[in-house]
């Protein structure tokens, strides 16, 4: 009886040490598989990295872009309110100019009833003055 239990512990002993053989390639194909893992995620962070240099001045020039069109902008609004004084400027003197021929159209309807009245006191005088001669 001795003998099984020898052959028993041998058995327990070379299966412990299967099971250990197993458990060891078992951690090694995990320890492959971390560090794939990590150089995949080392790689992943260099390439955020170059993505998040490239977004931050890819945001700078669209500020610098941002800040010349309002620059720009605020020149554009100065030479419309130019354009608006001079269009100020030429409704006054068009209006100006309105008043002025208004102003020479009604005198000289004045003045053609005076001169209309004037011609007719001269031929009435040369009337008289020509029927005098006659007498």
């Amino acid at each position: 009886m001795e003998v099984i239990l020898y052959i028993a512990a041998l058995l327990a002993v070379i299966a412990f040490i299967v099971l250990v053989v197993y458990v060891v390639i078992t951690l090694k194909a995990t320890k492959e598989t971390l560090n794939n893992v990590s150089n995949t995620m080392q790689g992943l962070e260099k390439q955020i990295q170059g993505v998040t240099t490239e977004t931050t001045q890819l945001l700078n020039k669209t500020n610098r872009l941002a800040d010349d069109i309002n620059h720009k902008s605020a020149k554009l609004d100065g030479l419309f309110e130019g354009a608006r004084g001079i269009g100020d400027t030429v409704k006054d003197f068009n209006q100006t100019l309105r008043q002025l021929s208004s102003t020479i159209s009604r005198y000289s309807k004045e003045d053609q009833e005076k001169a209309a009245q004037a011609v007719k006191w001269g031929a009435s005088i040369l009337e008289y003055w020509n029927k005098r001669k006659r007498k």
